[in-house]
């Protein structure tokens, strides 16, 4: 029986309700009348439910397409603006004891060179992100009790927390690593982490236990509860995200919502951020054995139906994705991306590279972080290195009070000015450099509080005479 406040994996994501919701969608996707009230009710920007977003992403009239599109993107600058927050993700350890046939890090790969760094190969790769102009990370690792224990996490974010080279400092650090106990995620917590991020993979129970035949991932319930433990664990900000290519898109996507449903039902708050991988090739993973691939436009449906559904929560694309179909999704929702990404274990600083390959997965947008922002500034947006709520605790319920509202530009409008600019004082080319001023004068210029616009171009001046971080 599907209930959203249940505790139970599988009655918050109940099949019966999903493949009720899929022949629903499937009935209606040529009801004009439904899909106009359904676009309707997003307009009113407070979300859809996983069945009425259901059945715009099953929608096949082109011109509710468009309109779903272009209501995607306005919801976007409501609530985000034209900043794009920037991270890279950090691999500790690649050793895992799980069987996960869709990634290399699965136990039974015995060719893949393991390796697991110590606290003094992270200083150097911190270092490395760092000197790239980098404050947030995501942090990664298999899941092994003996060789990743949660003290080796702890021990790495403390390590990551204290280093200090030249002007730059990770503040932010997000982790994404294995389901846990309630005890262990409170330790993250008290360990200063940001957001916790953990795929579900697929909701689809019976695949769930087919794609993780051995190891302790194969439990799709204490899998799937996982989220209901951090946040037992006090863990304000949760990250959601399925692997899309593992079972049927349509499926993932009401799964995905349902889970969205059911933070919001028990814990007064929804997801801060969705991620939307694809499967990619990788050491002994060949995308084209699994048969539920999908095209780029129907991603960027996906992507558009997903912030027209949650369009409070962060929504984050990886380097998985190529330059051109990154742009397009950035229109469409996206307010988050990753860039100059390694995917394997040491691999940002030149000292810990190794020519064998201990990537998880083949990067396909493959471009330095700099030339990823000069790109992102051509085309209109406002990189951020923001870490200010977080640090200020606009987290959880408060940080999504304040972002329904729609007043969270109020302070990452102008963080993101300031953090940008310390990138451009700090890191740039000259070519970035020139693009950056440029930007931030007619950002500068657009923000309408008087006190607020003064305020942010002091601080300006500050950071071009050496100071650095601020923050509203």
């Amino acid at each position: 029986m599907y209930d959203k406040k249940s505790l139970k994996a599988e009655e918050f994501i109940d099949h019966n309700e999903i493949v009720e919701t899929l022949d629903f969608a499937e009935k209606n996707k040529d009801n004009v009348q439904l899909i106009d009230e359904i676009i309707e009710k997003a307009k009113e920007r407070k979300g859809l439910s996983h069945k009425e977003a259901s059945v715009l992403l099953s929608c096949n009239i082109e011109e509710k397409n468009q309109e779903i599109y272009k209501l995607a993107e306005q919801i976007k600058k409501d609530f985000y603006g034209n900043r794009i927050v920037m991270f890279a993700p950090l691999y500790l350890s690649n050793y895992c004891v799980n069987g996960c046939v869709y990634c290399p890090y699965h136990a039974q790969n015995k060719h893949i060179p393991r390796k697991k760094m110590t606290q003094e190969e992270i200083k150097r790769e911190v270092i490395a992100l760092q000197d790239m102009g980098h404050k947030r990370l995501a942090l990664e690792t298999g899941e092994d009790p003996v060789n990743n224990p949660i003290e080796y996490i702890l021990d790495s974010i403390k390590t990551i927390y204290s280093i200090k080279h030249k002007n730059g400092a990770i503040r932010r650090v997000n982790v994404n690593i294995a389901a846990t106990t309630v005890e262990n995620y409170r330790k993250l917590k008290e360990a200063g982490i940001g957001t916790y991020i953990l795929f579900q993979e697929t909701y689809h129970k019976e695949s769930y236990e087919r794609l993780h035949p051995t190891g302790p991932k194969h439990n799709y319930a204490y899998h799937t509860e996982a989220m209901d433990r951090a946040m037992d664990g006090g863990i304000d900000d949760v990250g959601l995200g399925v692997l899309f290519g593992l079972e049927r898109y349509k499926y993932e996507f009401a799964g995905l919502l349902m889970h969205a449903e059911h933070l919001e039902a028990v814990h007064g708050v929804g997801p801060h951020t969705i991620s939307v991988p694809r499967i990619r090739h990788a050491d002994d993973i060949d995308p084209s054995a699994f048969d539920n691939g999908i095209d780029d436009e129907t991603f960027c449906k996906i992507v558009a139906c997903i912030r027209i559904a949650v369009p409070y929560t962060g929504m984050i694309v990886s380097t998985r994705e190529s330059k051109e179909v990154r742009e397009r999704v950035l229109h469409l929702g996206i307010s988050q991306i990753s860039g100059g990404s390694k995917t394997s274990v040491g691999g940002y600083d030149e000292e810990d590279y190794t020519e064998e390959d201990s990537s998880q997965f083949d990067v396909v947008d493959n471009r330095p972080l700099d030339e990823v922002l000069n790109w992102l500034m051509e085309i209109g947006y406002l990189p951020s290195f923001c870490t200010a709520c977080y640090r200020e605790g606009r987290t959880g319920e408060r940080f999504m009070e304040i972002c329904k509202s729609k007043q969270i530009q109020n302070c990452c409008h102008p963080n993101a000015i300031i953090t940008m600019k310390e990138y451009l004082e700090d890191y740039a080319s000259e070519k970035t450099k020139k693009t950056g001023d440029k930007l931030l004068e007619q950002e500068l210029s657009s923000i309408e509080n008087d006190v607020t616009r003064r305020k942010t171009s002091e601080i300006l001046k500050e950071i071009e005479n050496g100071k650095r971080d601020f923050r509203f």
